[in-house]
Parts: structure tokens; sequence; C-alpha cells
């Protein structure tokens, strides 16, 4: 089953073209990986899948219904974490979830519940009733994955999810990923840790200014830039082949 289909997705912004003629498909069960330099209109595939911003042309689908004509049954099934995100921060981290909880409409026995759990799994059950203004960029980054689990929903999109989480964090996360797929779930994350890409995803896209570049596994990927390592076809595929010339060159320039 296609979870999300992308076919001909145009953005611009003026006369910058952000995203050009992008088409992909992504299935259920699926960890897809969208790559690319920055700039490379990730963010902005993102947010329209999402529903945040429309396309100048092209359609989205999630779960067979169209993001635009279809907008509120299509965030129901989306879990959405970006990589920049401002949190309610004068509220506790218990007042903004159960916030959360109730504008999907769920049960409030079920927010308490889900709640009480999610923290205490993430070693955040002392800090629920604080107010979040003194929270480290890990434990929002925690807020932020907890509030998109909530309605567990059918998919999950994560603009750079481990931004900011410490090692024990980022490997509960990279973990839950693999099971969520594993139990049905359709995880699309972008990452610049092309490691994690590698270990996680089943599929991954490379875009560059606006354009795919590439589209498979990673062994065909590699295959496709005849390079033994991704961080090499990643490299080989954006056009960047002289990164040791870059590094010498800038350490020529402290001289």
């Amino acid at each position: 089953m296609k979870m999300v289909s992308v076919s001909q997705l145009y953005k611009s912004f003026g006369q910058i073209e952000a995203v050009k003629d992008l088409s992909f498909n992504v299935s259920q069960g699926e960890i897809f990986g969208l790559l690319g330099p920055n700039g490379a209109g990730k963010t902005t595939t993102i947010t329209m899948i999402v529903g945040m911003q429309d396309p100048t042309s092209g359609t989205i689908e999630v779960a067979g219904r169209n993001v635009a004509t279809e907008p509120t049954e299509v965030k129901k099934r989306i879990g959405y974490v970006p990589e920049n995100c401002a949190l309610y921060e004068n509220l506790t981290a218990r007042e903004y979830l159960e916030l959360i909880g109730n504008l999907h409409h769920l049960p409030r026995d079920r927010i308490s519940s889900q709640i009480e759990k999610l923290m205490r799994y993430l070693d955040l059950e002392e800090e629920i009733d604080r107010r979040m203004t003194g929270y480290s960029k890990g434990m929002k980054q925690k807020i932020l994955l907890t509030s998109a689990l909530l309605h567990n929903p059918d998919l999950m999109i994560l603009d750079e999810p481990f931004s900011g989480l410490d090692s024990n964090s980022a490997a509960v996360f990279k973990q839950l990923i693999t099971q969520l797929s594993h139990a049905g779930k359709t995880v699309i994350f972008s990452s610049h840790v092309l490691e994690v890409v590698e270990k996680l995803c089943t599929r991954l896209l490379i875009i560059h200014k606006g354009e795919k570049l590439a589209e498979g596994t990673t062994d065909e990927i590699m295959a496709q830039a005849g390079e033994a390592s991704l961080t090499r076809a990643f490299s080989q595929l954006t056009g960047v082949t002289d990164i040791e010339d870059r590094a010498s060159n800038i350490l020529d320039a402290l001289e």
C-alpha cells in the first residue's frame, strides 16, 4: 500500500524554484530517508506533505487522501517533528502535551496515561510539571517527539529528529523508528548524519537544488554513483568531489 504519493511537485517563492518536478512514493512500513545539502528543498517538501504550505503545482496524497482537498483527514494520520519549533514554553510539559492530545480529540484518560508512560520512558518524569522555559534543547526535542507520537499516527515525518538528543536518547529513538516500521507505521525523515540514514532507512531519496538526483536502497544509490560508501556517493551525486582540497584551503587560510 502506498502511504505517500508525490507527483510532479513544484514550489517556487518568487523567482526562486525550491522544488522542481519532484515525484516519489513511500510504501506502508517503509523508513524513507530524505537527503540533500542545505537548501536542497527537503524541508519545503516536508512542509508540503504535512499541509503547512501549498505547492505551486503537483499533487500529494497520504493514505490515498489528497493533502489539498482533505487536509484535516491527512493531518489526523501524521505525526510531525520539525527541525525548529517554538514550544509554548510558559506551559509545563504536561500542560503542553494535554493541549496536543485535546487538539487530536483523544479521550482524557488516554491522554493522561500516554503522557505518564512516555515521560517515564524518556527520563522526563521529574520534569513533567516544570515550565519548559528552563528545558534544554534535547529536552524540548523529546517533548516534540512525544507530541508527534501521542495520537499514534500512521505516518511519522521527522526533520532532523536527532538534533539535540544525547547518545542514549538518540539510541532509543533510532530503535523506536525501527519498531514503528515493524508495526506497519511509515517513517519519513531527513538527516545530515548519513551513518544513521544508512543504518535505518529501507530506501533513500537524494535531492539537490529542488530536483531528484537518486532514489533507491543504499546499495542502489552507491552503485549509481560508482562509490563504495554512502558518504562518497552523496558527495559524488551532489557535485562535491574536492572535499580534501576544501579542507586544506580552509586550513591554509588560517595561516
